[in-house]
């Protein structure tokens, strides 16, 4: 540049040196804009089409097709004007649900069914732009308070939402059980968080109760809702309840047995080919290593069970529940083959009639009524007064016919008549066919009618730190005989009673997945436990003090408290883990255990007893070294009782009031200090 400026200043060089020097600033002007130009050339397009990646995404439409999650859209498109949303974990609420939106075409309304899970439900405030549209909720409440699986993520959308309703008109039946301390919290909290959303309520809320008759209460609810529906869009019902079939029966008489579902729970084949993740439609196969009898006698059986989980990527943590899809008796199903005089091995698909229904069969299709029956429906529980009433057609002799009809009314003498000769006789669909020998339905519409054959739960008895590829399942059979002397067996119990070791694993194999929970030990090692856990309620207390004993094993100066607090109704016979209980005692892991057996003396001691012989290191362990208690067992008198049993030890120690007392209790609860795993 300096020769250049220097050469422009001075006019007086001599042309030759003059030339030469234009000469070399030309060549180097060329050379410094091609380069110059070239660089940028190629950043501007290199650099453009980095700007381009991101505008990729708007093609994957093209890829993988989005799925329609607008229930308002599929409404309009199939002429539907009423919705029941159903939040269900075993099935009944979906059921309800189903029976619901049948029942709309008696008022020239169109219902369907729904899954939350499976539509947007913000969608809920544009359904007024549908003409008499009114939107049902089922709501089952599972554990203490919590929604169900599928409802999650509308429970979420409820709390956070800020949506206008005001269009929408809704009514809301609650699925609970009294026994449980957060009775139908669910049906609660969805019925009031609509109202100040700004919905209209047309009909009152519907609260079912479990522990006392849960059909019962939906039907007293029901009838009184459609007469409310009717006042409030000025429709009148069109005719009687009549019976309209939902699926349509294909026989497959020549299908390749590669496409045929034999007890699979979602994908064709996965149990032959097993991928993980593992869930509720995808089930592990693990194999039993061991299951060995608890009890040294006395008439019932308890047993121990390992579940081996290895290579299975399932992780679990102790106080975690595990599911096991069961498998019906075959002499059952075999009976009922025969009764119904039907070749059991026929393959067939039930397909629904709606061909715009997310749900296409009521179970895995195609299958053999095999099964179905073994793997698909519940055939051992009494069968509810929907499908008693549809069942009724069928019976040839006028005074069987009367009586299902009679029981599938609404009537008073109808439900009483239910609930001695179905409920409280605890009839199942056979005993019914056996007991009404002119009842003798089509097979395929006997199997669109049952209930799904749900998993069973069980509290792991197990801790993954000590356990890490194996689950353990602590477990009572269930058995008795009925009041028309019949001998009923609980699925599950009698089922896993028969899974040995199997070198072959032909007899050894149980579909299971590990469902999470919120019953955890503390996090500090050294917060005191109390732990009460009455029969196989010890189960999940096993897990937590295997956990504890590894626990000190890492941590050597960790100073536990761990009391456990448990009966058994005779030392000699069913004292569960007893050795192993002994062992952590005597190793300082168990600092104090007590135990009673309820039947050894005249007088019955139950752990509620234990716990007031004990009440002021109970109640210092409370108030000064901020322990956490947990009870685990029989919801409807042990966790009662217990409870019961911490008021008074905290009113008498505490100096309060019972009110006082109870508020005392329920405060451990919501800061997760008094934690329940409980059933019915």
């Amino acid at each position: 540049l300096t020769v250049m400026g220097d050469a422009g200043m001075e006019p007086n060089i001599s042309p030759p040196d003059s030339t030469a020097q234009d000469s070399f600033f030309s060549m180097t002007d060329v050379f410094l804009i091609s380069l110059i130009t070239g660089l940028f050339t190629y950043w501007f397009f290199f650099r453009k089409k980095k700007e381009e990646v991101p505008d990729l995404p708007k093609m994957q439409s093209v890829a993988a097709p989005v799925r329609d999650s607008s229930f308002i859209e599929k409404m309009k498109k199939t002429g539907r004007n009423i919705v029941v949303f159903y939040g269900s974990q075993t099935g009944t609420a979906e059921e309800f649900a189903n029976r619901l939106s049948k029942d709309a075409h008696r008022y020239g309304l169109r219902g369907m069914a729904a899954d939350p899970e499976e539509y947007d439900l913000s969608d809920l405030s544009r359904l007024s732009e549908i003409d008499k549209s009114l939107a049902v909720f089922c709501m089952a409440t599972y554990g203490e308070g919590d929604p169900t699986d599928n409802a999650q993520d509308f429970y979420d959308w409820l709390q956070e939402a800020d949506a206008d309703l005001s269009g929408l008109r809704f009514a809301v039946f609650g699925l609970g059980n009294k026994t449980y301390e957060h009775f139908n919290a669910m049906g609660k909290y969805v019925d009031k968080r609509l109202e100040e959303l700004g919905a209209q309520r047309i009909f009152e809320l519907g609260l079912g109760d479990d522990d006392g008759n849960l059909e019962e209460d939906f039907i007293t609810w029901r009838e009184q809702f459609w007469p409310a529906v009717c006042e409030h869009f000025g429709v009148e019902a069109t005719g009687e309840e009549s019976s309209i079939r939902q699926y349509e029966l294909v026989v497959h008489t020549d299908m390749n047995m590669n496409k045929v579902y034999t007890g699979e729970m979602g994908r064709l084949k996965s149990y032959e080919n097993q991928k993980p993740p593992f869930d509720a439609k995808n089930p592990f196969l693990a194999q039993v290593t061991e299951n060995r009898k608890l009890n040294e006698g006395g008439e019932r059986h308890l047993m121990h069970l390992e579940l081996d989980i290895s290579n299975s990527k399932i992780r679990y943590e102790s106080g975690d529940h595990v599911a096991v899809y069961p498998a019906n008796d075959s002499s059952l199903v075999n009976q009922i083959g025969e009764i119904l005089d039907t070749d059991l091995d026929t393959i067939m698909s039930l397909n629904n009639l709606d061909e715009e229904s997310n749900k296409k069969h009521p179970f895995p299709c195609p299958t053999s009524y095999r099964t179905a029956l073994t793997y698909y429906l519940d055939i051992t529980n009494p069968p509810r007064t929907n499908v008693l009433y549809e069942l009724a057609q069928y019976a040839t002799d006028a005074g069987e016919q009367d009586r299902l009809r009679k029981m599938a009314s609404s009537a008073a003498e109808g439900k009483a008549l239910y609930l001695s000769w179905v409920v409280e006789a605890r009839r199942n669909i056979l005993a019914i066919l056996q007991d009404m020998p002119s009842l003798r339905p089509p097979i395929d519409h006997l199997c669109e009618l049952l209930p799904r054959l749900q998993a069973r739960y069980y509290s792991i008895a197990s801790s993954s730190k000590v356990h890490p590829n194996s689950i353990h399942i602590c477990a009572v059979t269930v058995e008795y005989e009925t009041k028309t002397g019949r001998v009923n067996k609980g699925v599950a119990t009698n089922w896993l009673k028969n899974k040995v070791p199997d070198e072959n694993r032909s007899n050894s194999l149980v579909p299971m997945y590990v469902r999470k929970s919120q019953f955890r030990l503390p996090f500090k090692p050294s917060t005191p436990v109390i732990m009460i856990g009455p029969g196989t309620g010890i189960a999940p207390f096993v897990g937590f003090i295997q956990e504890r004993a590894w626990l000190k094993e890492q941590v050597k100066s960790v100073r536990l408290t761990t009391k456990a607090y448990g009966y058994f109704r005779h030392e000699r016979e069913d004292y569960l883990y007893r050795k192993e209980l002994a062992r952590f005692h005597q190793e300082g892991v168990l600092t104090q255990l007590n135990v009673a057996f309820s039947r050894d003396q005249a007088e019955k001691v139950y752990v509620q007893h234990l716990l007031k012989k004990n009440k002021e290191n109970v109640w210092k362990l409370l108030n000064e070294g901020n322990a956490h208690i947990y009870v685990c067992g029989d919801a409807r008198n042990m966790a009662r009782d217990v409870q019961n049993t911490f008021y008074e030890i905290v009113a008498e120690f505490g100096n309060m009031s019972q009110p006082q007392a109870v508020d005392y209790v329920k405060k451990l609860m919501t800061k997760g200090r008094y934690s329940l795993d409980v059933w019915s």
